[in-house]
């Protein structure tokens, strides 16, 4: 225990130094995010948040191989998933490039380190549903839907960090419930590491010292994330995680995505078109503060983490927990679509009745 405890603080001033480093080389090299229309900061900010998660990541994946099957494949993959994404950083490549490159990567996945959607549990309720051949496909669609879910969300300082730490934490908790206890560690390694970035990108070190996750960061934690689902809830006859549960863990992410590519799709526009009407962009049109609208929804993101922690725990129905995150998504799509005319009724409501 001490040893970990040691190890973790190591690990945390690794992620923080780096993080230091590579922004003075960022902004030498270019590698800076600028404002314009579709994006509203002060000032040239360092895109380096992933690149410092990754290398940190390496180094203590380098360190505890055995944690870890397959861990020098998950290495390579991360490390060219993160180039990619800092190329697009840098170039803005397009998305059907690395669209490619995600669908390459969650092959290696499937063939190399044998992870891959194989069944989807007792999700209809009417005997556990096998994939057979279609595991390939449905893995890459997971792989690439998770990737740039984590992707879409990194739009307000602090809301990619704080879900991040929601997803890796809630999958640590259901681990370690279950007794594997080295995928549990590797989960709270990978919150420790992510911890420094949170800081500098909220300004807590001043804001002179800000940097942003880029898409290189985005991608990786999306790729780690998926890649530790798939390995804990496929991993043999009993699995410490059933399948349906990996959809609350990443429940906001995952319904913002499919909502908002709905919500284009019904415009007109390709679903891969970038805009401002995603669930932190509405939260600051109604009137929120950035600080709220990353509070009010890792919040929900958290509520929506327990209770499928609860349900995995207390072995509630799979059909039951996948319906009820049915529900929920309409509940949720509805609620976004129709979103300026509920805020005027309450804004109306509150006026008249203080009035």
């Amino acid at each position: 225990m001490a040893f970990h405890l040691l190890e973790l603080v190591l690990l945390f001033f690794i992620s923080l130094s780096s993080l230091f480093v590579l922004r003075k080389i960022a902004k030498k090299i270019g590698l800076v995010d600028k404002p314009n229309g579709r994006k509203i900061h002060e000032g040239n900010i360092p895109l380096i948040g992933g690149i410092s998660i990754c290398s940190t990541l390496v180094y203590f994946l380098l360190s505890n191989g055995s944690i870890l099957p397959n861990s020098y494949i998950f290495i390579s993959c991360i490390v060219l998933l993160v180039l990619v994404g800092a190329l697009d950083d840098k170039y803005d490549i397009s998305y059907k490039v690395r669209f490619l490159i995600q669908a390459i990567l969650s092959l290696i996945m499937m063939i190399h380190a044998h992870i891959e959607l194989l069944e989807l549990g007792h999700l209809f309720g009417f005997g556990k549903v096998t994939l057979g051949p279609f595991g390939y496909i449905i893995t890459v669609l997971a792989v690439i839907g998770a990737i740039n879910a984590f992707n879409m969300i990194d739009g307000i300082d602090g809301l990619l960090g704080a879900i991040s730490i929601v997803a890796f934490g809630g999958l640590g908790i259901m681990l370690f419930h279950d007794g594997q206890m080295n995928y549990s560690y590797l989960c709270l390694v990978i919150v420790v590491i992510i911890l420094p970035y949170l800081c500098l990108n909220l300004g807590v070190f001043g804001r002179k010292y800000k940097v942003f996750m880029g898409d290189a960061g985005s991608m990786l934690i999306g790729f780690s994330l998926i890649w530790l689902l798939l390995l804990s809830s496929q991993n043999g006859t009993n699995p410490p995680l059933r399948p349906v549960t990996a959809l609350w863990l990443i429940a906001i992410p995952l319904m913002d995505m499919v909502s908002l590519m709905i919500r284009r799709v019904r415009k007109g526009h390709s679903p891969f078109k970038p805009d401002r009407e995603h669930l932190h962009h509405i939260f600051q049109r109604i009137g929120f503060s950035s600080t709220h609208t990353v509070m009010i929804i890792t919040l929900l993101a958290t509520a929506l983490a327990a209770y499928g922690i609860i349900g995995e725990m207390l072995d509630v129905s799979e059909a039951w927990m996948f319906y009820s995150f049915i529900l929920c998504f309409v509940i949720y799509l509805v609620a976004i679509s129709y979103v300026w005319k509920i805020t005027s009724f309450i804004k109306k409501s509150i006026k008249f009745i203080f009035h």
